[in-house]
C-alpha cells in the first residue's frame, strides 16, 4: 500500500514541476515578444502570413539585381542539317550561333573525307563546336564501336565498344582513325581561331 502511495506521490510532485517550468516557458516566451526579439505567429495562421515587422522591399530587390546581374549568361545553340549530318554551333551570343559558308565547307569535307580515308559505313552522330573545343563523334558500323574526337581542351581520339575483336583489319582502322584525327584537328582548329577572332573584333 506505501509502495502504491509513494508512487502516486512521485506522479504528483512530476506533475507540478512540470507545470512550473511550463508556466516558467510561457513567461520567458511574453518577455521576449514583449521586448521585440521573437515574433510569433498566431496558431493558425497560414505558414506566409503578413508579419507586423515591416519589410525591408527596397534592399530584397537589390539583392535580386546583383544576383540577376552577376549571373553569367546562358550557353546557347543552334542546329543546322548540311548534306545529311548536323553542326552545333554553342555560344553566349547570337553572333556566336550564326555559320559561315566555310564552316559549312568544313564540315561537308570533314564527313566525305572520314568516309573516304576511315570507313564508308559509318553513322555520323553531331559535330558541336564550343568557344574553346569542338567534339565529334558517330558509329562505324563495319567495325561495331563509337569514335569520339575532340579538340581544345581534352585533345585526342577515343573509342567505344564491346568485345572488339584483335586483328589485322582493326588495327589498319586504328590507324586509320588516329590518322585521319591529325587532318580533323588542323582543319577544326583553324575555325576555332578564326571564330575567336572575329568574336574578338566584334567587342
Amino acid at each position: 500500500m506505501s509502495n502504491q502511495y509513494d508512487e502516486i506521490k512521485k506522479l504528483v510532485q512530476s506533475s507540478r514541476n512540470m507545470l512550473g517550468k511550463q508556466n516558467e516557458l510561457n513567461e520567458s516566451r511574453s518577455r521576449l515578444v514583449g521586448y521585440g526579439l521573437i515574433n510569433e505567429q498566431p496558431i493558425g495562421s497560414p505558414i506566409n502570413a503578413v508579419s507586423d515587422q515591416p519589410d525591408n522591399i527596397a534592399k530584397s530587390i537589390e539583392t535580386e539585381i546583383d544576383v540577376e546581374t552577376n549571373q553569367e549568361p546562358k550557353d546557347k545553340q543552334q542546329a543546322y542539317r548540311i548534306s545529311g549530318g548536323i553542326l552545333v554551333m554553342h555560344g553566349k551570343k547570337q553572333s556566336d550561333l550564326e555559320l559561315t559558308t566555310e564552316e559549312k565547307i568544313s564540315f561537308q569535307q570533314t564527313m566525305d573525307e572520314f568516309v573516304e580515308e576511315v570507313s564508308e559505313l559509318v553513322d555520323f552522330y553531331p559535330l558541336n563546336v564550343y568557344p574553346n573545343n569542338v567534339e565529334w563523334s558517330g558509329k562505324v558500323i563495319d567495325q561495331d564501336l563509337e569514335f569520339f574526337y575532340t579538340i581544345g581542351e581534352n585533345n585526342g581520339v577515343y573509342i567505344n565498344g564491346d568485345m572488339i575483336k584483335l586483328n589485322e583489319n582493326f588495327s589498319d582502322f586504328v590507324q586509320k582513325l588516329a590518322s585521319y584525327y591529325n587532318k580533323f584537328k588542323a582543319k577544326w582548329g583553324r575555325v576555332l581561331a578564326t571564330r575567336k577572332k572575329t568574336s574578338t573584333e566584334e567587342r
